[in-house]
């Protein structure tokens, strides 16, 4: 997608004309933007063609946390991370990774892309992969050595998927290829981690032992931040959220944030489905 800065002063008009639209519910985490965080945005605004997508995003992502970032389609998830990652350009605003810019800290960062963005046609196999993610250490045209290549297996076993590592890509199914593009941001052994919807299309085997590896990352001292659709899952895997209907409406622990008044906020008026999960959480929070 073509994209262009927008005008903020045009954008601020488009946000202030729908009285509908979200307004932030900060939670305070101690000194603005600590250089400690895994990840900081200041204030980021993000605009397609003068149209704005994000505005006005704020937060810090606490260190050792796995983080769900939860919101309506077109509520600009995919949208954060990929300017969070200098993939698309900010209208406004700056992205801190412990303290210093992106492109300073991008050995420190782990990306899994939406597994319709990657062309799974591309000639290579499921160890290839994995080694992408190792270039930055390896070098640009240089081979891949014996050693990069047992770490590249290393990976493969975590995710399960080590009896495939000669299979072409595009042979696998989408719940394999999603487990590879995991093994791929493992395998750098990164200390953030973001991933857009690393659950969408796959089955509960897969969820589940994407969840257990999600959590392990946690236990050692990991940062991950997910994009994720799934409201009765959010409590049993995120120990926090980010709410975000092109703003963020709140974020924060999940037992203090996840509620049903916050959903209705995040989601507006599309309450059709909404309200049984608001339901069904505010049931999950009196056991």
């Amino acid at each position: 997608m073509n994209s262009e800065p927008a005008d903020p002063a045009t954008i601020s008009d488009a946000v202030s004309a729908d009285p509908k639209a979200p307004r932030p519910v900060r939670v305070a985490t101690g000194d603005e933007h600590p250089v400690t965080s895994p990840l900081s945005v200041h204030d980021m605004t993000v605009a397609y063609h003068r149209k704005p997508v994000l505005w006005d995003v704020d937060f810090d992502a606490p260190a050792g946390s796995l983080i769900g970032m939860i919101g309506p389609n077109g509520a600009g998830k995919s949208t954060l991370l990929k300017a969070a990652l200098d993939l698309i350009p900010k209208a406004s605003g700056r992205v801190m990774v412990f303290g210093k810019p992106y492109r300073q800290q991008r050995h420190l960062v782990g990306y899994v892309p939406q597994r319709e963005s990657v062309d799974w046609d591309f000639p290579v196999n499921a160890l290839d992969v994995v080694a992408m993610g190792l270039y930055r250490r390896i070098g640009w045209c240089r081979m891949v050595s014996r050693r990069h290549k047992q770490s590249a297996m290393q990976a493969l076993e975590q995710v399960g998927m080590a009896d495939f590592a000669k299979r072409q890509i595009s042979q696998l199914s989408g719940g394999q290829q999603q487990r590879v593009f995991l093994a791929r941001a493992l395998v750098q052994d990164a200390s953030l981690y973001l991933m857009d919807e690393p659950f969408a299309g796959v089955d509960a085997s897969t969820e589940t032992a994407i969840v257990n590896i999600l959590q392990t990352l946690r236990t050692a001292g990991k940062t991950v931040l997910v994009v994720h659709h799934d409201l009765h899952t959010v409590r049993d895997y995120f120990d926090q959220v980010i709410l975000l209907n092109m703003r963020i409406v709140a974020h924060g622990p999940t037992d203090e944030i996840f509620t049903p008044d916050n959903l209705k906020k995040t989601y507006g008026g599309r309450l059709t489905l909404l309200d049984r999960a608001a339901h069904a959480i505010a049931r999950q929070g009196e056991t």
